[in-house]
């Protein structure tokens, strides 16, 4: 008998979209998205396709893209939820995480054409 084997997660960042992708093989499991601001980027939402709840993705995909942030020289605001609890668990990337303030709120808002 032979096991199907899941295939290892894959982030990538799509500049483009303003956002960090997870794949599992040739299928996008998730997102998180942001928008950057004066040396700051601004996540402000993540999401996990049902398919591929329970699996841990979301952790995955967080920590690379806040990995890729560090890389950058860039800043973290985590307007996110889960950025915001995953970075409350995971005190590495305090060092280079900026508050959410109103200001970021209303500066958001205005990208994001709320």
């Amino acid at each position: 008998m032979s096991e199907q084997t899941t295939p290892a997660p894959v982030v990538r960042h799509v500049d483009a979209r303003h956002r960090y992708e997870i794949l599992v093989g040739d299928e996008r499991a998730g997102l998180t998205a942001y928008r950057d601001r004066d040396g700051q980027r601004v996540f402000f939402h993540t999401e996990i396709d049902d398919a591929y709840a329970g699996q841990g993705l979301a952790a995955i995909l967080v920590e690379q893209a806040l990995t890729d942030v560090r890389a950058s020289g860039m800043r973290i605001v985590p307007v996110c939820p889960y950025v915001a609890k995953f970075l409350t668990k995971h005190q590495e990337f305090e060092d280079i995480t900026d508050p959410v303030t109103p200001e970021v709120h209303t500066w958001l808002d205005a990208r994001l054409g709320r």
